[in-house]
């Protein structure tokens, strides 16, 4: 860790401040192993009890992490843990596997470290787009 530093006149510069700053940051950086995170939203289904199931498929297709279920009158409530990533056209594939009689609500939960999949995933497109502005 930095807490101090002193210049000279003589052989002291921007330059080499700047320099120090960069490999103390490159460092730290190496020594936290640092993750990438993905937001979690949580997400709350609700729809008759005869698909039950298939509201549960949906969400375990999607990485969901259920977290919880109650019936009620014929009506049933699944609770679960999905990331916000893995959420777009939900709503389409809630609807077939529930003939249009399940609806659900979604909002923010938390953020998690991506799974080793989603980070290589996100590295690999990152790096391509570097090499693609490099070329450009």
């Amino acid at each position: 860790m930095l807490t101090d530093g002193n210049s000279h006149a003589v052989d002291s510069s921007d330059m080499a401040f700047q320099i120090a700053a960069r490999s103390a940051f490159r460092e730290a950086y190496r020594k936290a192993g640092p993750r990438i995170l993905e937001p979690v939203m949580k997400v709350s289904v609700e729809g008759p009890t005869e698909f039950q199931g298939a509201v549960f498929r949906t969400l375990l297709q999607r990485r969901g992490n259920v977290l919880g279920s109650a019936e009620d009158a014929g009506f049933a409530r699944v609770d679960a843990e999905v990331p916000l990533a893995e959420m777009f056209g939900y709503s389409t594939d809630l609807r077939s596997a529930t003939q249009g009689k399940a609806e659900f609500t979604m909002e923010f939960a938390r953020y998690a470290p991506a799974p080793r999949e989603v980070t290589d995933e996100l590295l690999k497109t990152y790096k391509s787009k570097l090499v693609e502005e490099d070329e450009s």
